[in-house]
């Protein structure tokens, strides 16, 4: 009987329209069952106490508590996996940025126009989401237990050139993951790290400008033609694959629009492809939390040209299905919990520079 245990999921948005049309989307899936609509905050916040669903959509902007008044209530009172439903905009990227670090487990568009929603687009969104979440774990990076743990500098002599290219891949969970991984990563390091988070272009510069306001390294998005500099951190643009080459000593940045890799533009194993072919002696690959395949295979040809290869462990994951992957091909060389990757990294650096 378990197995036929259907998912019971509140929809919660201010729109009646958008709800009937959730509402339907969702009860066309035999495993999908909605318990209950809710048209505000207040009234999602009895409901869910009321309904116990498996788990909750939730629009970013509403009248009375937004989303992420909600969320906040939600995650302190009763927490439960939360797809965040955002607008295509700069604010709806802020905004869902902030829900993800809140402990949201992922987000999908809500069209602004009613007749610019592609419904076919929408539903196989929304349906792969929900059956893909319904069991995922609410894990908030700040409230991992992080040891103590001394801050780990270099010479400033180690810092003039690039000697360590870091590729980093994640998708459902990385934008809070991301943020954890790249806190600790002192100015000064002898690295770049090169990140695919799989987004859409509004967000993935929204989150470039978040991190970049927290973290002690530079964090951008990655310009066409860009050489890349120690201490930096570049993140793939939403819509275009990132890729490194060489030009003398340097390392530049390549950026292209070819056909969606596993479904993803960007694509891990896009960028992860690229610096497995550099010259380069030292070359670290990182495998994060998210859905689907995408990087495995780069990592492995990383880890093929004896670069160092690591996978976020499934305690940490939102979703263990990247990790999963490439840990199942043999790409790995470690397994680590979230909070301690960057340390593994900067020791292995500081074990290894000249």
């Amino acid at each position: 009987m378990m197995a036929n245990k259907k998912i019971k999921v509140l929809v919660v948005d201010d729109s009646p329209f958008m709800r009937i049309v959730l509402k339907d989307i969702l009860e066309s899936q035999p495993e999908i069952t909605v318990v209950g609509t809710a048209k505000n905050g207040v009234e999602a916040i009895r409901k869910i106490k009321e309904l116990q669903p498996d788990i909750v959509t939730l629009d970013v902007e509403m009248p009375e508590m937004d989303g992420i008044e909600v969320l906040e209530i939600i995650m302190k009172e009763n927490p439960l996996p939360v797809i965040m439903l955002s607008s295509y905009t700069r604010e709806g990227a802020e905004i869902t940025l902030r829900a993800l670090e809140l402990g949201a487990v992922d987000f999908i568009f809500k069209p602004s126009q009613i007749m610019d929603i592609d419904i076919e687009s929408l539903k196989e969104n929304l349906i792969t989401k929900i059956t893909t979440l319904k069991n995922s774990k609410i894990i908030r990076p700040d409230n991992l237990i992080y040891t103590n743990k001394p801050k780990i500098t270099f010479s400033k002599s180690s810092t003039k050139n690039v000697q360590y290219i870091i590729a980093v891949g994640a998708s459902t969970g990385g934008p809070s993951a991301l943020k954890q991984f790249l806190l600790p990563f002192p100015k000064n390091i002898p690295a770049s790290i090169l990140i695919v988070q799989h987004m859409p272009p509004n967000f993935t510069s929204s989150l470039a400008q978040r991190l970049n306001s927290l973290c002690e390294i530079d964090v951008k998005e990655g310009q066409k033609g860009e050489t890349i500099k120690p201490g930096c951190a570049y993140i793939a643009p939403g819509d275009y694959h990132m890729l490194l080459y060489e030009q003398g000593d340097n390392y530049i940045i390549d950026l292209n629009t070819n056909e969606p890799v596993h479904g993803h533009r960007p694509s891990v194993d896009v960028l992860m492809n690229s610096i497995s072919k550099l010259n380069i002696k030292n070359k670290i690959g990182v495998i994060m939390t998210g859905m689907g395949r995408d990087g495995s295979k780069g990592l492995k040809k990383i880890k093929g040209k004896k670069g160092y290869t690591i996978a976020q462990n499934e305690e940490t994951c939102v979703v263990y299905g990247m990790p999963k992957a490439a840990v199942d091909i043999g790409a790995v060389d470690k397994i680590l919990p979230l909070q301690e990757i960057s340390y593994d990294i900067l020791n292995y650096i500081r074990e290894t520079s000249i």
